[in-house]
């Protein structure tokens, strides 16, 4: 395995990003696409960061403005001292940032936890949404099942730091063998940072972050059940079909219970879809904004 430190990714044409302030935390956001494209909001997952939506951001930006946030505790934001890392703290700052970016009507993406989020978001403010994209998260995922017990255990059994860029290769191969060479060391570049005595060690709040989902205050889970009924959003669920995280009973239920809910699944993807089918995700995800601009127009 290679000891040699990940090349930083290459900005796209265009990419830019500042950092903005919200509930006392500075939050960096990063922008792709013209000022004047349709807006779409893009919230990452539990061990994600913004930058995990370049590969859409490079085939859907012609036609989009891309706003992607490095959430709380993640990549250049700042870490939450009393480590409030819940949908309420991820939904506030969520309101924040739209309404500083002056986003009176957009739409919005979310994988896992993300979508959590985006779900809620789509049922409290229903009036600022044209679309919603919701990639392989349904009610009672991140509760029980086996998605939500791998993780449990992959949080519970995490290193805190490696001794080498080669033993942080190793690790993240062994947890996501399904993703692309690309998007391995993207995860190192922008999950992982050497420290000054030379050991790697995480860019995020590993130890803030996996207390909350391993130990969490049964008061503040979300139970997305009634979220679901709420929605009123044209919302597209793109679900991996090995996907140990998203079922499709749960999926098929929010559809009945919800005309405004469909699905996709993608065939030989895995929770990250966007990770292992790119090019399907993004002409889907684009697909579905696209329509539903031009039918609200």
């Amino acid at each position: 395995m290679s000891e040699i430190a990940p090349a930083k990714p290459e900005k796209l044409p265009g990419e830019r990003e500042t950092f903005e302030e919200v509930n006392g935390l500075r939050l960096r956001l990063r922008f792709w696409g013209d000022d004047d494209a349709p807006p779409v909001v893009l919230l990452h997952g539990l061990r994600g960061f913004s930058g995990t939506w370049r590969g859409l951001a490079q085939r859907l930006s012609g036609s989009f403005r891309l706003i992607a946030i490095d959430q709380r505790g993640r990549g250049e934001s700042d870490w939450d001292p009393h480590r409030n890392y819940y949908t309420d703290a991820y939904l506030a700052d969520l309101v924040a940032i739209v309404d500083r970016l002056g986003l009176e009507r957009f739409s919005l993406l979310g994988h896992s936890m993300g979508g959590t989020t985006a779900y809620v978001y789509a049922a409290q403010y229903p009036e600022r949404l044209n679309a919603l994209v919701i990639e392989d998260i349904a009610p009672g995922a991140s509760v029980s099942g086996q998605g939500a017990e791998r993780i449990k255990v992959e949080m519970a059994a995490l290193p805190i730091d490696f001794d080498s860029w080669g033993a942080a290769r190793d690790y993240w191969r062994r947890a996501r063998p399904s993703v692309s060479e690309e998007a391995l060391e993207q995860r190192l570049a922008e999950s992982l940072t050497e420290a000054a005595d030379g050991r790697v060690v995480w860019q995020y709040d590993a130890r803030g972050i996996s207390e909350t989902r391993l130990n969490p205050a049964p008061e503040r889970v979300v139970d997305l059940w009634p979220v679901i009924d709420r929605i009123k959003t044209p919302t597209l669920i793109i679900r991996g079909a090995k996907s140990d995280f998203c079922a499709l009973p749960a999926v098929d239920e929010m559809k009945r219970r919800n005309r405004h809910i469909r699905s996709l699944t993608v065939v030989g993807a895995s929770h990250y879809v966007h990770d292992d089918a790119p090019e399907i995700f993004a002409r889907e995800a684009g697909k579905f904004l696209a329509a539903t601009l031009a039918a609200g127009s």
